[in-house]
């Protein structure tokens, strides 16, 4: 489905101009994990999502994947340290989440607000 559509009939655009842009299906969450947070974490494991447009529904879902690897190309916050500085910053590791069986009366595009809590026990 396309999500944004930033070009009309008959206009021009340049060479690698977005023009649109497009949800894939199925949808799936990336949840930015501390790395302290994902240590009983496996693929397959059940996920509780709540949906902040959606406060009143619970929705399921599992583990994917969890990405190999942390570290200033994937960090939200890469480190900035001068020479002789150093603050110790806990890395996010990026986990996706796929839905089990998303509802069709819920609709949701990029960049929305989820709470994901994974079960881990």
């Amino acid at each position: 489905r396309i999500a944004h559509l930033t070009a009309a009939k008959g206009q021009y655009v340049q060479p690698g101009q977005n023009i649109s842009m497009f949800v894939p299906d199925p949808l799936w969450i990336t949840a930015n994990f501390k790395e302290t947070q994902i240590t009983d974490m496996r693929p397959g494991q059940e996920v509780d999502i709540e949906v902040d447009a959606y406060p009143d529904r619970k929705l399921r879902g599992h583990i994917d994947s969890i990405q190999p690897g942390s570290g200033p190309a994937f960090s939200i916050l890469p480190p900035e340290n001068a020479t002789g500085n150093y603050v110790k910053v806990v890395q996010r590791v990026p986990v996706k989440i796929v839905f089990d069986d998303l509802p069709r009366d819920i609709v949701l595009g990029p960049g929305m607000s989820v709470v994901p809590t994974v079960r881990v026990r």
